[in-house]
């Protein structure tokens, strides 16, 4: 295939969003929305070995090189990905969901459902399964958000917390395939003006995400869009269970649980982009 292209776009807002794209227009598109601490970088192997698909992967506001919005929040980022599947014209399409991504790409989906033609849920909460322990204190804030909740909800947010989110609880020789350049440049992307307040707002709205769990279980009961579900079992923030809800919720699921963390993709490019290939086929986009 030929190389991503990388874009920007200046939203409504005035602020700009950097995006890539690759495949051809005419192929079913696939929107693939990344999560914490990452950016549309991290779809790079997927951008280049996916065959028959329109891929569209953008940098979400505050992160890569897209600019930070004064009032950061997911129903504002979704707002911004929706000017931009406008701005290239894009109808029915696939979601990729991971982590900060679902928040986005649900809310995409639910304003159109009839534009879904199907969910790729990567290690993406849409239940309360999904939040174990570690999000303890994440809880307490969204209960009781004084300062020193919210200086413990987001002690996370340093070089090692970044670190943390590729190869925390993943087996030694996994995490040993994942370069340190990673969390280097997404910690160096988080040094940026407004980058920081972004991450804090967007941890105090998941709470407001999470109050919609009722209304998203409606959405997947109602229009059972045909769902690949991708999940990295040695996740530590996102608990193994959360693959069972979206089972129950969506029983024609296809999942499957690899030998990888967080971030699956770093390690199991080759196995989630054959994945997806055949789902395009299955589903008739092929």
């Amino acid at each position: 295939m030929e190389a991503a292209r990388y874009y920007r776009l200046r939203l409504s807002t005035g602020s700009d969003l950097s995006f890539r794209i690759a495949g051809s227009p005419s192929a079913p598109p696939v929107l693939l929305i990344h999560g914490f601490p990452s950016s549309s970088r991290m779809f790079r192997h997927v951008l280049a070995h996916l065959p028959g698909a329109y891929m569209i992967a953008p940098d979400l506001p505050g992160f890569g090189d897209s600019d930070v919005l004064r009032a950061p929040s997911f129903s504002a980022f979704a707002q911004a990905v929706t000017e931009l599947l406008a701005h290239l014209s894009i109808g029915p399409r696939y979601i990729y969901l991971h982590d900060f991504g679902a928040p986005v790409g649900l809310e995409i989906a639910m304003r159109a459902p009839e534009q879904v033609l199907g969910l790729i849920v990567q290690n993406a909460n849409a239940h309360d399964t999904g939040q174990g322990e570690a999000w303890a204190a994440t809880h307490a804030f969204w209960k009781d958000p004084t300062p020193a909740n919210a200086a413990q909800a987001t002690a996370h947010l340093t070089y090692e917390g970044t670190r943390d989110q590729y190869i925390q609880g993943v087996p030694p020789d996994v995490a040993a395939r994942i370069p340190a350049s990673r969390w280097e440049d997404d910690w160096r992307v988080m040094q940026r003006p407004g980058r920081m307040d972004t991450q804090r707002a967007l941890i105090a709205d998941y709470g407001r995400y999470s109050a919609t769990f009722p209304a998203i279980a409606t959405y997947l009961a109602t229009h059972r869009p045909p769902a690949l579900l991708m999940w990295g079992r040695h996740d530590p923030f996102f608990e193994l269970r959360e693959t069972l809800s979206w089972l129950e919720a969506l029983p024609r699921m296809e999942a499957h649980i690899l030998d990888a963390g967080h971030f699956l993709l770093e390690t199991h490019a080759a196995e989630a982009t054959s994945l997806m290939r055949r789902f395009l086929v299955r589903t008739g986009a092929g």
